[in-house]
């Protein structure tokens, strides 16, 4: 069996998201926004599926200002549903939009939403599972440990021997800090 490091080589959209994405550590709301709500929508389904619609996502989603999902209204939850170029699925959108909701509430709190995670890092992963699915919507422990793994806040993304493991150690990811 081979590892997504060794599996995304050379492919047209998992090497791009491998090589420059996975692990990287973030501290933008909008893109920690982003990769949860493409995790909550990857749940039942293959990651190249949610891929091959990010572009379309991020447009469906405004870009994942956090602030403008927040306020979307019934006919941004009826144009998202209608919307074939993104999964129209009702409980994943209304999760979207309650999340970004949730993210403001902790945007008033903590400063940002990267400011709440960093608050309770390092934490094992039961417990983040824990936290978000009292937190957010739409968040088990697959969902959680991906999303957190994917922002650099839990490891195993990359094996040592993949080249991009390098780059993200550079970048001193939280879970390098414990």
């Amino acid at each position: 069996m081979s590892t997504y490091c060794e599996a995304s080589v050379g492919h047209p959209f998992h090497a791009p998201y491998h090589d420059q994405e996975y692990g990287f550590p973030l501290d933008d709301d909008n893109l920690l926004f982003e990769r949860l709500v493409l995790e909550i929508n990857q749940a039942g389904l293959s990651w190249l599926t949610i891929l091959k619609k990010k572009s379309a996502f991020q447009k469906a989603f405004r870009h994942f200002d956090v602030k403008k999902v927040a306020h979307f209204k019934e006919k941004d939850r009826q144009r998202l549903l209608n919307d074939a170029s993104i999964i129209r699925n009702r409980l994943k959108i209304d999760a979207a939009i309650a999340n970004a909701n949730t993210i403001l509430t902790l945007q008033k709190e903590f400063g940002s939403f990267h400011q709440w995670l960093q608050h309770h890092h390092p934490l094992p992963k039961g417990e983040w599972v824990k936290l978000f699915k009292n937190t957010f919507r739409f968040t088990g422990g697959e969902i959680t440990g991906e999303f957190l793994m994917s922002t650099g806040y839990l490891p195993g993304a990359h094996h040592a021997k993949c080249p991009v493991y390098k780059k993200i150690a550079k970048l001193n990811p939280p879970w390098m800090q414990v």
